[in-house]
């Protein structure tokens, strides 16, 4: 079953994200990135595809939030089927993670001296 409109729900929220951009993608659907780091795709209204890290990933499978990738089972990268009108929140907590996590890898690419500190806390190491 396909949940009319997901698209562009998800679409639509994704655009109120800081830094995000969406274009076609190269196999059909449309494509959301954070610069040039792609964080998700969505086919139709029905399918969406999103990178993690192989570690997170697992997690995300192992507790039934998505399913490993329909092509790429293998990689770290997950489906998750949009099959009713609540999984547009559960595609967009999905897509946030992952945007979460670009967001994160690419501070620390801009900024590579910081860290955390010992009480968890960002700081900046002085050398």
């Amino acid at each position: 079953m396909r949940v009319h409109g997901a698209s562009q729900q998800i679409a639509a929220q994704l655009s109120l994200w800081e830094g995000v951009s969406q274009h076609p993608h190269r196999f059909g659907g449309l494509e959301f990135r954070l610069g040039k780091r792609e964080i998700g795709h969505i086919h139709g209204d029905f399918m969406l595809d999103i990178p993690f890290p192989t570690r997170i990933r697992n997690e995300i499978v192992g507790l039934g939030l998505a399913q490993p990738h329909h092509l790429l089972p293998e990689t770290g990268w997950v489906s998750f089927y949009i099959e009713e009108p609540e999984d547009v929140e559960r595609a967009v907590s999905l897509l946030r993670r992952s945007y979460e996590l670009a967001r994160e890898q690419k501070r620390v690419k801009q900024h590579p001296n910081a860290s955390k500190d010992n009480s968890g806390e960002k700081s900046e190491h002085l050398s």
